[in-house]
């Protein structure tokens, strides 16, 4: 079993990241450094939020430029650490690299909770979510100008956690089994990243009447899946549009796994954004055509969840109805 030198974490704000980056710090008996923590300090002594500095940094290199070189120092140091920083993916490389994702209401929520200070405070649900956002573009926008790098692309990491409904400990749980070889090493050494994901926020591309006559003549995959459980599940094949997960490849498993209430279900990534899924045919493009509003509203109906309907299926022809399942009402 190899065990890879250092855990670094890179993900959306509000996902999560340093809970679970603490604890694992703390299981494995690893430095945990933040960058963010740094961050917020910077922007305290110089009396500005931390959206500001962003901003600010954008302008002036020599904020990034001090960090990176932190960053770049600890890096060479050859030191097995744990890294909380949105760009220690760019400058490690033997390091398991952790991208953490959630749902932005959730990710709001979860900010507003927090103890609000001098560099990070909200007033409401909605204004979290437009800083957060403004946030998140603002460090993308400087990341691809400065370095060339793009951190929104999940093939730069090696595990992708969406950590929406997914409990803390059942995350911390699942990296450790990464790092240290036990989980999917198969998509972690050959073809990365796996994806680890909220089986309640990944769309269909088949209709979900053609599974019916399957759960009729297979009735016994759902209780196999229990049993398998989430890490025993073979991994689905996933497309991303840069924006929503999609299933190309296992919905009956995908079916199964929401049917038993997993919070999280393996992935192997097959296309992303502008790669083809079949022959051509984009990421973007296969979703276009397949995610059908009422393909989207019957998938939820027959699983009780709610999908936001893309902004081409509100466009469609055959968009449903406002207060249906996936409208817009």
């Amino acid at each position: 079993m190899t065990v890879r030198q250092s855990i670094v974490f890179n993900g959306d704000l509000g996902s999560g990241k340093s809970t679970v980056s603490v604890e694992i710090s703390k299981r494995l008996g690893l430095r945990r450094v933040s960058v963010g923590d740094l961050y917020r300090q910077m922007a305290q002594e110089r009396q500005m939020t931390a959206l500001q500095l962003n901003l600010h940094a954008e302008l002036d290199q020599a904020v990034d430029g001090y960090v990176d070189q932190l960053q770049r120092d600890i890096a060479a140091s050859g030191e097995s650490l744990v890294m909380d920083s949105r760009l220690a993916w760019h400058f490690f490389t033997d390091a398991l690299k952790v991208h953490m994702i959630t749902e932005p209401g959730e990710a709001a929520r979860r900010v507003l909770l927090r103890p609000s200070g001098p560099a990070e405070s909200y007033t409401s649900m909605e204004e979290a979510k437009a800083r957060l956002r403004e946030r998140s573009e603002s460090e993308r926008g400087r990341f691809l100008v400065r370095y060339g790098v793009d951190k929104a692309r999940l093939r730069n990491y090696d595990l992708v956690c969406d950590t929406t409904r997914a409990a803390a400990g059942e995350v911390i749980e699942r990296i450790i089994d990464a790092y240290e070889g036990r989980l999917a090493p198969e998509v972690l050494r050959g073809a990365p990243p796996l994806l680890l994901l909220d089986p309640a926020r990944v769309y269909p591309t088949e209709d979900v009447s053609g599974l019916r006559g399957l759960w009729d003549s297979d009735p016994t995959l759902v209780e196999e899946v229990a049993e398998a459980g989430e890490t025993g599940l073979e991994p689905l094949e996933i497309g991303y549009t840069g924006e929503y997960f999609f299933v190309v490849n296992g919905h009956r498993r995908l079916s199964a796994a929401l049917r038993n209430g997993f919070r999280m279900v393996p992935g192997r990534l097959v296309a992303e954004v502008d790669e083809p899924v079949v022959g051509t045919t984009s990421a973007v493009d296969f979703f276009a055509a397949q995610a059908r509003p009422s393909l989207i509203h019957d998938w939820e109906a027959a699983h009780d969840i709610r999908l936001p309907l893309p902004e081409h299926a509100l466009l469609a022809g055959d968009a449903v109805l406002a207060g249906e399942p996936g409208g817009i009402g």
